[in-house]
């Protein structure tokens, strides 16, 4: 009995961690399907047809068509995919001048050292609609609106990596600060050999998550950004009717590889960085 309950514990909890993965299965065979196919087994919720809405674990017809005509057929997707490109690369950019801030908040005290650090948590935690009507004024009186600096310079002064490499620094040793001093290191020496190498993994887990946090949204275009030609590919995906609902799955498998590929190299990197917040120097 005790190895038929560990058995069925076994059980649940593959079941329990293999449920996340059936939207991404459904994803990847719904963009080898045909146009029709697809409509066909999700008609029911599109359409109001008749009937129950059912998924084949493999396609009937299995077909290339949707990767192909997204190749060829669409250059509105690659201008795009090109423009979230673009606003990763800058944003995260930006992101890096966050470092300096989150290595004073860290190392050196300061009046109301503590009050700064919890407004940047504060901001953290709001969401965009909060603060959307700020930026939106702030924005507009700098004539960035409808501009790709509408999109950049938000997301570039974000205040989540500079709260995880703060805790990251803080875990710094002291020790380690105080030795490099009595050897003449002054502060931008050890700011540059000793803090950045130390916390490489906190690094990169801040600019993995705030890559997958730029790539997906969705938000921030839709209320800054007017002309088509500037939109990222988050606001290609509603663009797409029912009638098109196999392309619609193959262009967001494109779409999730980028995010898929920088979490899979960075992983590594994340889990260490994630980790090493909460430790500091006992």
């Amino acid at each position: 009995m005790r190895g038929l309950g560990k058995g069925l514990w076994a059980g649940l909890c593959a079941m329990l961690c293999l449920a996340p993965m059936f939207p991404l299965g459904m994803l990847l065979t719904g963009s080898l399907m045909g146009g029709g196919e697809a409509l066909k087994t999700l008609g029911p919720v599109f359409s109001r047809a008749a009937g129950y809405a059912s998924w084949p674990l493999l396609p009937q017809y299995p077909t290339l068509r949707g990767y192909m005509e997204l190749m060829l057929d669409s250059p509105e997707f690659f201008a795009m995919f090109w423009n979230s490109i673009v606003y990763a690369v800058l944003a995260l950019l930006g992101q890096l001048v966050g470092v300096g801030a989150a290595w004073g908040l860290a190392r050196y005290r300061f009046p109301f050292r503590k009050a700064i650090f919890g407004l940047y948590v504060f901001l953290m935690l709001m969401p965009f609609q909060v603060t959307m009507i700020g930026q939106y004024l702030a924005l507009d009186s700098l004539q960035l609106m409808d501009t790709r600096w509408a999109i950049i310079l938000p997301t570039a002064f974000s205040t989540l990596p500079v709260f995880i490499m703060t805790r990251f620094f803080e875990a710094i040793p002291e020790s380690a600060l105080e030795a490099a001093r009595i050897d003449g290191a002054g502060e931008g020496r050890i700011f540059l050999g000793i803090a950045l190498p130390l916390g490489f993994s906190g690094l990169l887990s801040a600019m993995v998550l705030g890559f997958i946090e730029v790539w997906g949204m969705i938000e921030q275009p839709m209320t800054f950004l007017r002309s088509q030609n500037l939109w990222p590919l988050s606001m290609y995906l509603p663009q797409i009717t029912q009638d098109s609902l196999g392309w619609a799955m193959t262009a967001s498998a494109i779409a999730l590889l980028p995010p898929l590929l920088v979490f899979l190299c960075g992983q590594r990197y994340l889990v260490q960085g994630i980790g090493s917040m909460g430790l500091k120097e006992g």
